[in-house]
């Protein structure tokens, strides 16, 4: 296919708006963007556009905001476009209608080598299961979770000390760049799709609820490290302080594990005027950044100087 591509774009956070704004500023042509709708939230409960919204607001891009995808009205404005290809990025499941439109089909970005880390937080687990590598993949979508066609995909390492916010934003750039490789070889012909490989372990990256974040100090001093910064800024791991009596929750955003033999019970909680540190299976853990509930995010020694005046603290 000669020409720039017409593409309408699918997607509702900063990581897809990143993609977007690639396609705006190549030879391709945006006919349509489809995002969420606005959600009230903050004070106030005001209604809250998102961020791939203001963008195609502000650049005078259409915007299409269903609630049902399957909604007849939609799917004939959705056709109307004649957009050659759908791209999608960090959107909800699509309908067989919708993405059956295009003639050279829908494709979709992912944060994962799949068929490894299917599911809604690629990015997490893979730090907190220890990954040295990820990487993103573009592939055709079908009526199944993350599991059409490969079209491209591109390794990415991660590295020991960063958390999930800043692999989030790596991934973000190089997601944008695979997509327009995507499109480039999708307009020459030159790209071929391939099945996923047939994995007898696939590793999972399901939703993440609040429960899920609570840290288990019984487990290895690299383990709790991991699964720290894997949920780090968002959504957050946690453990419970009982001060004087009174159970409070603490976020913890970072800290430094050490592997040091002891015969304490895993969850104690120790700390001096300078330091902090909690028992794990095979060690200890410093924590670093925290914010106890109803507080605002501290570093340790903050922290600790706002305990000087309780005495009975431990973990719950």
């Amino acid at each position: 296919m000669k020409g720039p591509l017409r593409i309408v774009f699918f997607g509702t956070p900063d990581f897809a708006t990143t993609s977007l704004e690639a396609i705006y500023h190549s030879s391709h042509e945006i006919v349509g963007v489809v995002t969420a709708t606005d959600k009230a939230g903050g004070r106030g409960q005001r209604l809250k556009e998102s961020s791939v919204k203001i963008f195609a607001k502000n650049h005078g891009l259409p915007v299409f905001q269903p609630e049902n995808l399957k909604e007849e009205h939609f799917i004939h404005q959705i056709t109307a476009l004649k957009a050659d290809v759908f791209v999608v990025v960090a959107f909800r499941m699509m309908p067989k209608i919708l993405f059956e439109i295009p003639p050279l089909g829908t494709f979709n970005l992912h944060g994962s080598l799949l068929p490894d880390y299917r599911g809604a937080a690629p990015i997490n687990f893979a730090i907190i299961n220890g990954e040295k590598e990820t990487g993103v993949t573009t592939f055709f979508i079908n009526e199944k979770m993350d599991e059409g066609n490969i079209l491209l995909q591109e390794k990415l390492e991660i590295f020991s000390d960063e958390d999930a916010g800043s692999l989030h934003d790596r991934m973000m750039v190089l997601g944008a760049q695979t997509i327009l490789k995507t499109l480039e070889g999708l307009r020459n012909n030159s790209l071929k799709e391939k099945p996923q490989p047939k994995v007898s372990n696939v590793k999972k990256a399901f939703k993440i609820y609040r429960e899920d974040t609570r840290i288990n100090w019984d487990r290895p001093s690299d383990a709790v490290y991991n699964f720290v910064r894997g949920l780090s800024p968002f959504p957050v791991s946690f453990t419970t302080l009982s001060i004087e009596g009174e159970e409070k929750d603490l976020k913890i955003y970072s800290g430094k594990p050490e592997k040091v033999f002891h015969k304490v019970k895993p969850g104690t909680l120790e700390f001096t005027k300078k330091m902090c540190k909690i028992y794990t299976q095979d060690g200890v853990f410093y924590p670093e950044e925290l914010q106890l509930e109803g507080k605002k995010r501290v570093g340790v020694r903050d922290f600790i100087n706002g305990l000087q005046s309780f005495e009975n603290i431990f973990i719950v």
